[in-house]
């Protein structure tokens, strides 16, 4: 009888399926409330037993209940969490529960959400709830998303789930004699169309998918089992557990894993006769199945300590760094700086405005605050640093000094760009050329960050500074020309496109009039916007690149944007032939020997790129191998391990004119590959036009010579660099951190007159006589003492229990050096001594110095949040002083001139935590657990 039953249920559900494209679906009756029990766990650690791990269960009872067509009702209740913290499996988890009674309010409130066919919709709920409560009701409305195919017993498809749009694999088979089907799906989260993430820190990275294929830093797959009975109106879901597993490695898989591993069981309890009513607030749309992250997502600080008295807190940490940071800098001074500025990134402005106004007058507190202000990254910082430098507060080397750490280390968003256009439109910063060239190229990397970590780059950030170029083109304004390409460069927006090949130096157009200087600054700032756009970039380089009618050094710089598109193999084969029949020897040494240091590249960032240039060296004449270094020349070098899957490369080019006497530019790249990216770190680039031109007006430089005449001739001709007119630069310069120009500079007469005038002033004649006095009678003695937090990146994962992981590193650093100098005089010079005495005076001067460094890296890997956190952590601590002291004896009557060096021992320690004595790749581990009232 009861298979007669279940064949009808089948025959029914099949019968449904054929209505619904062979489909079949759970579904709740009208009238009904469908009780289920849910209980989920989270658990951080490294496999292996016996080591710590952080652990968060959770239960509850979940009620559904249909509420009109396509859209149902879930509500929570009973809710019950525990956490574990210590060595699994030895300890016990322990109650949490103020986090439930906080949530209360939130979990009284029932949501609405749509499904159709087993597929969930759109998900609406009262502005009551926020995103963290509705991303708990989302882990359930996972579990209830289900694709059945009747036709299919084995199938897969993109499925959207919490995580994404991901490969789904079903497998379904039917019980008949139980009365069930059973289904099983698992969700590859490596293979996804759309994946739910988000970054923070990584905007200048650039992945490597070759690595990722050869070993995957970063795994996830979650498998379904669910247990479900046909019913007459589709299948019931009576049972479903869910497991997870997501790891991560910092190097290759072979060398271990930490792991986050989650657990879900969904269990029918009962079918109540009764509906659930929404409340009478007002349901909003807020968003679908897939997870949403929390606006305060990049400010949930990792929590070092339990946050109890934020100010008091803040003002004990600062005083703690001043205090015991004096004479030496401490072990735990990286550690007590990373805690200052979480506490600070917690601070609203009118806290950081009470801050200052209590500490400005410390210079030791000032300078501890206005290094950790910047380094909090928040929009706050970065008002308080322009509202400082507008009310005077802030010397032109601290505005430089924290701008610059702004720049990089605030997060880009809509109202930190808004802040930087309004920086870019300030009289005063506009009055000071160095900070306005740090603050308009700083808009540029603002806009690049955004773009990199946001789905959308919204065109209007980047036309006022399109609108400004275009006005400073119509009126000749070679500077501000320069100056706006570089931001355009630095933003990388593929709109900017136009704007720079309107300044191009491409045949038969009015912008092949303007300077060389600016031709060379719009092809180069083409290097960012082929990271987005290469194709394009790549026809615009080789149209440059094959006009044979440009200066070679435009061609060159060409070759070098070509080189950084990625290009084809079709297109390196054309480079190859082009250089076959090179006139330019020039550019056929550069390109020649850019292509042959590249193919011997064993990184995996751009294996295609080395491959053809391999095909190209056979096609090349190896006779150009052969040419001298008054030929221009490009030197690729690298050391890569595929196991660690770290590495540094470094680039030099060199290009030159046979007409000149040193190179014209010379630039030199540092690149860095880590956990399977890349990133440039830094840029160095110098021109020498003005230097050229006044050492080729003295012919005797080029002329043989042995190298103390060549010498005397060379600083004889530079001698005649007054001669130059006044708009023609002696030398230039430019610097890029991370692949984005941070400052730049023009070396000409005028400002060499100016610092030689200032130099020469009876100011600072007198200001050198009085130092000179001070440190012969009554010595000198000082301390400075620099902290950085040169490392912050994270990745937060969503996981299907509706709660992210996250995936962090953090490093702090913090230098400073201690310097006496005790002078002995004899005779004794009185206290207003003229300098002529010093000609009678046998000065000995013991001086001591003692620099000290110290370093913490942290690798998090855990749940962070604003109201619970439950992390593992490993930790590297390195630290060390090199203390020295240097005697000098002077007798300049009797031409006596003594100096000795001894230098002590170098004291220095590198102890990763060892509270764990297991290790993740080498790094043993700690673990920290707190929850937030």
């Amino acid at each position: 009888m009861r298979a007669v039953v279940l064949a009808l249920s089948l025959a029914l559900v099949a019968g449904q399926a054929s209505n619904h494209g062979a489909t079949v679906f759970p579904e709740f009756s009208a009238g009904k409330t469908y009780v289920y029990m849910y209980e989920m766990s989270v658990i951080n650690g490294l496999p292996e037993e016996g080591l710590a791990r952080a652990k968060m269960n959770a239960s509850c009872k979940f009620l559904i209940s249909a509420f009109d067509k396509n859209t149902y009702m879930l509500k929570v209740e009973d809710v019950m969490m525990q956490e574990f913290t210590g060595f699994w499996p030895k300890e016990h988890a322990e109650s949490i529960g103020n986090i439930p009674k906080a949530f209360t309010p939130e979990f009284n409130i029932p949501i609405k959400f749509e499904y159709s066919n087993g597929v969930v919709g759109k998900v609406y709920a009262p502005e009551g709830v926020s995103d963290l409560v509705l991303n708990f009701y989302r882990a359930v409305l996972n579990i209830i998303q289900l694709n059945i195919k009747k036709t299919h017993n084995v199938y897969d498809l993109q499925e959207t789930g919490i995580q994404g749009v991901c490969k789904t694999l079903y497998s379904v088979n039917e019980d008949v004699k139980a009365e069930r089907i059973h289904l099983t799906k698992t969700r590859d989260m490596n293979h996804c169309q759309e994946r739910v993430y988000r970054d923070m820190g990584l905007a200048y990275t650039e992945k490597c998918d070759k690595c990722q294929q050869e070993s995957k830093n970063l795994r996830g797959s979650t498998s379904y089992r669910y247990t479900l009975k046909p019913v007459l109106s589709g299948v019931m879901i009576l049972e479903a557990d869910v497991n997870e597993l997501i790891q991560f490695s910092p190097f290759s898989e072979s060398y271990g894993a930490a792991q986050t591993e989650t657990k879900q069981t969904f269990v029918f309890q009962e079918i109540q006769d009764s509906s659930i009513a929404p409340i009478s607030a007002e349901y909003h749309h807020r968003g679908s199945l897939k997870y949403e992250f929390t606006n305060d997502f990049e400010w949930t600080p990792l929590q070092l300590v339990n946050v109890t008295d934020e100010q008091a807190q803040t003002e004990e940490l600062l005083n703690h760094l001043v205090t015991h940071n004096a004479e030496k800098v401490t072990d735990h001074a990286p550690l007590k700086y990373l805690e200052l500025v979480e506490f600070l990134r917690l601070a609203r402005y009118e806290d950081l405005e009470a801050f200052w106004s209590k500490y400005r007058d410390t210079p030791s507190h000032r300078l501890w605050l206005l290094e950790a202000i910047p380094a909090t990254g928040t929009s706050a910082a970065l008002r308080f640093i322009k509202e400082k430098f507008t009310s005077e507060d802030l010397s032109v080397t601290e505005a430089v000094r924290t701008l610059v750490a702004a720049v990089h280390m605030v997060t880009a968003n809509p109202e930190s760009i808004k802040l930087f256009e309004t920086l870019t439109e300030d009289s005063k910063l506009n009055a000071n050329p160095v900070l306005r060239e740090i603050v308009f190229l700083g808009y540029g990397t603002m806009i690049s960050k955004y773009c990199a970590e946001s789905d959308v780059c919204p065109v209007e950030y980047i036309k006022p500074i399109q609108k400004r170029l275009s006005e400073a083109v119509s009126k000749g304004e070679t500077e501000d020309i320069i100056l706006y390409v570089k931001v355009l460069g630095n933003a990388g927006h593929p709109s900017s496109l136009k704007s720079i090949t309107k300044i191009m130096p491409i045949h038969g157009t009015a912008a092949a009039s303007l300077p060389i200087t600016v031709h060379i600054e719009a092809i180069m700032a083409l290097r960012n916007i082929a990271k987005k756009e290469p194709r394009m970039v790549q026809e615009l380089a080789l149209q440059l690149y094959m006009d044979k009618a440009l200066d070679p050094e435009l061609r060159m710089l060409s070759c070098i944007v070509l080189f950084e598109t990625n290009p084809s193999m079709a297109l390196i084969s054309t480079l190859a032939n082009a250089v076959k029949s090179e006139e330019n020897l020039q550019v056929a040494s550069f390109t020649y020997s850019h292509m042959k240091s590249l193919s011997r590249s064993a990184s995996m960032i751009h294996p295609s790129v080395a491959a053809a240039c391999n095909v190209a060296m056979k096609i090349l004449s190896p006779k150009l191998d052969r040419l001298s270094l008054r030929y221009s020349k490009a030197v690729y070098g690298e050391a890569y391990s595929s196991s660690f899957m770290l590495g540094a490369a470094a680039t030099a080019f060199y290009i030159n004119d046979a007409a000149t006497f040193l190179p014209r530019s010379v630039v030199a790249k540092t690149k860095a590959f880590f956990v399977g990216a890349a990133a440039d770190v830094l840029e160095i680039g110098v021109r020498t036009d003005g230097l050229q031109e006044t050492l080729l007006k003295n012919p005797s430089v080029l002329k043989s010579g042995d190298r103390i005449t060549k010498m005397k001739r060379v600083i004889k001709a530079l001698s005649q660099w007054r001669s130059l007119p006044n708009n023609k630069p002696l030398a230039s310069f430019y610097i890029k951190l991370f692949g984005q120009e941070i400052a730049f500079a023009n070396i000409d007469k005028p400002m060499v007159e100016q610092a030689i005038a200032l130099a020469s002033g009876p100011s600072v004649q007198a200001f050198g006589v009085k130092a000179l006095k001070t440190l012969l009678l009554s010595g000198v003695s000082f301390n400075y003492t620099m902290p950085v937090m040169y490392t912050e990146m994270r990745r937060a994962i969503p996981t299907a229990t509706g709660i992210s992981v996250q995936l962090s590193l953090f490093s702090a650093a913090v230098a400073g050096a201690v310097v006496k100098i005790e002078p002995t005089l004899l005779p004794h010079l009185p206290e207003d001594f003229p300098l002529s005495r010093l000609l009678e005076t046998d000065i000995k001067l013991e001086t001591e110095i003692r620099p000290s460094f110290a370093m913490d890296t942290y690798a998090v890997m855990g749940i962070n949040n604003p109201f619970y956190h439950a992390i593992i952590v490993s930790r590297a601590k390195f630290n060390s002083t090199l203390p020295s002291k240097i005697s000098a004896r002077l007798d300049i009557k009797e031409g006596d001139f003594k100096i000795e060096m001894h230098l002590s021992d170098i004291l220095w320690s590198f102890e990763p935590d060892d509270n764990i004595s297991a290790s993740l790749g080498g790094g043993p581990c700690r673990l920290k657990s707190v929850h937030s009232p």
